[in-house]
């Protein structure tokens, strides 16, 4: 198998317009490969580009010890039907500077629905920003993005809609993958002690637990206490609309409920996020 040509200039990638392109931080696990083998599905050229951006981690984040492993995760794509690698230095996505990065006007889903958007405020402002400038670069019929993130994936989804810079990108979800265990996998699993993952496993269960549920109160109620148990620390676990992630108010439209929490552990943290459609009873 060809090992896939790694760019480092946008100037290489124009032979690649309209291909179908996966963004990634890098640390590549079987999420990240099941959205490349979606993008192969489609038939066109695959761009994976890898690209740490420093806009969307806030203060005392993780953006130094988030991680990094280039050469494997040029194999993995590799193996996973990636023909491109993009992998800008920070100058050419920021050629004025990170702190001159420019604004992007935010959709509502990205300020309104009081989740990510209300505990990481710089987020989908450093999400939609790097998303735009590797959108003119790569160029893309389709990109791929995973459900896991789902509030991310509605944000894209609405700033490609009203940006007239991005017509004709047509943005494709990729399923949620999960460990054997039923934690969602995430590039930040890493950082989980052994002894600590049976906690990690408390969203996924939380999701389980409200199966059988219709009422989106007594599920929110329910996630609680699940998360609670397994000595997760809550940031939020709601009900929302799948597409605006406002409160539930038409019984016809699809819901999501939605897990953000943080599992602490002797040396450190980690958040974790899942969610599932609502309800899951017909």
């Amino acid at each position: 198998m060809k090992r896939a040509e790694i760019f480092e200039s946008p100037d290489r990638l124009s032979a690649f317009a309209g291909g179908i392109f996966v963004p990634t931080m890098g640390a590549l696990h079987e999420g990240h490969l099941s959205l490349i083998r979606l993008a192969r599905s489609f038939g066109g050229p695959v761009i994976t580009s890898i690209f740490v951006n420093p806009t969307q981690f806030g203060p005392g984040e993780d953006f130094d010890r988030y991680p990094r492993s280039m050469d494997v995760d040029v194999e993995l794509a590799t193996e996973a039907g990636t023909d491109v690698i993009y992998a800008p230095p920070t100058t050419t996505v920021y050629p004025d500077g990170v702190d001159q990065a420019p604004s992007v006007p935010l959709p509502p889903v990205a300020t309104d629905p009081g989740l990510e958007d209300a505990g990481r405020p710089h987020f989908f402002a450093g999400v939609c920003g790097v998303v735009g400038r590797l959108f003119e670069q790569v160029r893309p019929s389709i990109a791929i993005f995973g459900e896991k993130d789902w509030q991310q994936l509605q944000v894209i989804r609405a700033m490609v809609a009203h940006d007239p810079r991005f017509e004709g990108i047509e943005i494709r979800p990729g399923p949620i993958v999960r460990d054997p265990d039923g934690v969602a996998m995430s590039s930040r699993n890493a950082y989980i002690p052994d002894g600590a993952r049976h906690r990690a496993r408390g969203l996924v269960a939380a999701l389980e637990a409200i199966r059988s549920t219709r009422d989106a109160g007594d599920a929110e109620a329910t996630m609680r206490a699940v998360l609670e148990a397994h000595a997760l620390d809550v940031e939020y676990a709601v009900i929302r609309d799948a597409e605006t992630l406002g409160p539930p108010s038409e019984p016809d439209r699809p819901g999501r409920a939605i897990i953000t929490a943080r599992l602490d552990f002797d040396g450190g943290s980690v958040r974790l996020l899942d969610n599932g459609p609502f309800p899951l009873v017909g």
